[in-house]
């Protein structure tokens, strides 16, 4: 039951950020950049414009500085997983997020495509990539 309560409470407050996200100017997608091997580079993040967007998209499950809150989401600040992945890894990570099924979800709880924001496009995927680097301590 208290989880049922927790997940709706998510529901709602993701509900809410993206009703809030509604209407005004479409941004456009920046061209992404390719390396040697053709592969699509991530762009370079804005970590300040990355900070907005965690209060909104993340910070439910992430907890207002990364901290994580139990039982919903991981502490982004001595995450292995921030650690070992470059930022193109994590920028792809951010764009499918993680099934309570995947034998690597350790919480059980969804992680949601873009932190369950449609309307980020790779550019703010890019800029939350960059402030969770910044939170992260090595």
């Amino acid at each position: 039951m208290k989880k049922a309560l927790i997940l709706t409470v998510v529901i709602l407050i993701a509900v809410l950020a993206l009703a809030a996200c509604g209407g005004g100017e479409e941004k456009a997608e920046p061209a992404a950049a390719e390396s040697a091997a053709g592969q699509p580079v991530a762009t370079a993040g804005d970590a300040e414009a990355g900070k907005k967007l965690f209060a909104t998209a993340c910070v439910a499950c992430h907890g207002p500085n990364g901290e994580g809150v139990q039982g919903l989401g991981k502490d982004l600040k001595v995450s292995t997983f921030v650690a070992e992945n470059d930022d193109a890894q994590m920028l792809e990570f951010l764009k499918k997020g993680r099934d309570v099924t995947d034998p690597l979800n350790t919480t059980k709880v969804a992680m949601p495509p873009k932190g369950g924001n449609p309307a980020l496009n790779d550019q703010d995927l890019a800029n939350l990539v960059a402030y969770i680097r910044s939170l992260h301590q090595q």
